[in-house]
């Protein structure tokens, strides 16, 4: 079971990870706002951004792909995580853009590379996203890619502040995937309501 190929699409690559794609992420994630809601504290520096590529491919509960823009520029990150493979769920999560590429093409087409390789190849009865209840712009967007909000994780986990987060539970099962799937599909096709990446 492959959980970390290199998807390729039109406006954007996923390939694994790899502590050579740090100075492009710190690059990528310059901007402060980036950071406003992640599990993770901004990087100050290089050597923080190593620590947190370091992790991430260290972690064995996650797979994190690099997401590549169509110009080769490293644009942020995205991972697989809590694979069951008993009952065939996954999560996709981890995720961060550089604010060149927030509300681009870049993003839909990432999530239907991801969803499409975890329904059609790795046989996901489900895949998940996880997110702050305070973060009203990611459930929307988790919403966009037509998944189901199924409800509330009370006193989920802490943020990097201290404080405790609850989390919305969102997901697309298999019966749904051919839907959404098609939806995504002609979003990109039509090129609407996104607008063009940064060349």
């Amino acid at each position: 079971m492959d959980l970390q190929p290199t998807l390729v699409g039109e406006h954007v690559r996923l390939a694994p990870t790899t502590m050579a794609d740090s100075p492009g992420l710190y690059a990528a994630g310059a901007d402060r706002s980036v950071w406003a809601w992640l599990g993770k504290r901004y990087p100050e520096s290089q050597a923080d951004m190593d620590a947190q590529v370091a992790e991430a491919i260290a972690d064995p509960t996650r797979f994190p792909f690099t997401q590549f823009a169509a110009s080769g520029e490293i644009a942020g990150t995205t991972s697989y995580y809590e694979v069951d493979a008993k009952h065939r769920g996954i999560y996709i999560g981890h995720t961060w853009i550089g604010a060149p590429w927030q509300r681009t093409a870049l993003n839909t087409e990432a999530k239907l590379l991801l969803m499409t390789h975890a329904f059609d190849t790795l046989g996901a009865l489900r895949v998940g996203w996880h997110t702050d209840i305070r973060n009203e712009r990611s459930q929307r967007a988790i919403e966009r890619l037509g998944a189901q909000r199924e409800g509330v994780l009370r006193h989920h986990r802490f943020r990097p502040d201290g404080t405790i987060r609850d989390t919305v539970v969102y997901s697309v099962t298999a019966e749904e995937w051919p839907a959404v799937r098609d939806g995504l599909a002609a979003r990109l096709s039509a090129g609407s309501p996104l607008r063009r990446a940064r060349a």
